[in-house]
């Protein structure tokens, strides 16, 4: 099972937060995007693009934060930040 905290972040404060999980039958990316799904339909934002330095952090790191850069929406966030959990 996946677990995934994600984090809307404006001015260096926690605004929103939730965690979101997954354990559908399929790949570590299916259920990533699952989880990724459920917390942008939670936070009710549009579903980020990831750019390639977004891929490179979150295999890095297993935490990823997404800006304006990765919406085509306007924001009245500074962060979208996701982390991996357990």
């Amino acid at each position: 099972m996946l677990k995934i905290w994600g984090k809307l972040i404006k001015n260096s404060k926690i605004i929103k937060h939730d965690v979101a999980a997954s354990d559908i039958e399929g790949s570590y990316q299916d259920n990533l995007k699952e989880c990724i799904r459920e917390l942008c339909y939670r936070f009710d934002l549009p579903t980020p693009y990831w750019l390639p330095s977004n891929v490179e952090e979150y295999n890095k790191r297993r935490k990823v934060s997404f800006t304006q850069h990765n919406f085509i929406e306007e924001l009245d966030f500074d962060k979208f930040m996701i982390e991996e959990i357990e």
